[in-house]
This record gives C-alpha cells, structure tokens and sequence, in this order.
C-alpha cells in the first residue's frame, strides 16, 4: 500500500471487528489481558493484531478512539430511532459507561506519554459532549427531565460514579448511574 493511500474496505471491517473484540475483553478483563485472548475474540491471529497494533498502548488507543467515534455516532441514531428523548439519553449513558469502564486502564498503558493522553481527552470531550448536549437538550425540549444540567456536568458525574468500580467487584456503576438519571426525570 502506498503512502497515503487509505486502507482497503475489508481491512477496514477486519480493524473494526479486532477493535471491537479488544474493546468486548478490555470491558471483561481489564487492558492488561492478553492479546492471545483478544486475537481469540476477534476470530484472528496474534500476528495480526501486532502487525496492526505494534504495541500495547497503540491498541489500547486506537480501542479508546473506535469507542470514541461509535459514542458519538450512537447519539443522532438513537434520537432518531427512539421516541422518548429520554430514553435516547439513557441508552447513550449506558454506552457511555461501556466507553468508561473499558477506558479505565488507559491512563496506566499510556502513563510515559501524558502530551498522548492529553490530546485523546481533548478529542473525547470535542467529539462526545455535543452529542450529550444534544441529547439532553431533546430530553428537556420534551420536558422529560429539568434544564438544570449541562452535559460536562453529566457526564463528569457519570466518570465519577464508574471510578469506584476497580477493585470492588460488588460496586455496581450501572445501578448509581440509573439512580442519577432518574433523578433528572421530571415526575
């Protein structure tokens, strides 16, 4: 392939399905599981995954991007799809706790490249907080919940709620994050 030739079609479904089965054991085991386990999952060979990702940290990313992108894109479908505003924000909650918890160990695989993990945060806030934005203002357009709520702010409680799950396998973010949800329905 030639320098600044994009990737063919099917390598590219083929990198979609290896970061999604990354993302599926990264969810389960945690970033540290072994690439054998992933290459598993996604129905290839190790060699493969380190001819696409020759370390670690570059799977990691790239996971942390490809979940990134199928966030924000999940936001418009859902609001389309759904007739409950509402609904539309909690679905993309969910996914976004998905996003959260899978992220979890990235900080500890990229801890001697901080300038690397600055600029994947600015890239997840630019992508997925007008996609929040939207969906909340939907939400409140429809007055399924109060305007008191910006989306960083939700989403920022979101982050925290997730965090105390290591370590604790009986702390269920899930739950806490539907709590604060419904806290947000207008009754």
């Amino acid at each position: 392939m030639g320098v600044g030739r994009s990737k063919r079609s099917d390598a590219l479904r083929n990198e979609q399905k290896l970061l999604s089965a990354a993302a599926e054991v990264f969810l389960a085991s945690g970033v540290d599981a072994p690439i054998r386990e992933i290459a598993a999952q996604a129905g290839v060979g190790t060699g493969t995954i380190y001819r696409n990702f020759p370390t670690r940290a570059d799977l990691v990313v790239a996971v942390y991007r490809h979940q990134v992108e199928a966030c924000a894109e999940a936001g418009p479908r859902l609001s389309a799809d759904l007739d409950s505003p509402f609904e539309a924000l909690r679905q993309w909650v969910d996914l976004f706790v998905d996003f959260l918890v899978t992220k979890h160990g990235l900080a500890h695989a990229m801890q001697s490249d901080s300038s690397g993990f600055e600029a994947l945060h600015a890239y997840f806030l630019e992508r997925l907080v007008p996609v929040c934005a939207d969906l909340l203002a939907a939400a409140i357009k429809a007055k399924e919940i109060g305007s008191d709520i910006e989306a960083f702010e939700l989403m920022r409680g979101v982050g925290n709620l997730c965090i105390g799950r290591e370590g604790d396998p009986a702390y269920d973010p899930r739950r806490l994050v539907e709590l604060l949800l419904r806290g947000l329905r207008n009754h």
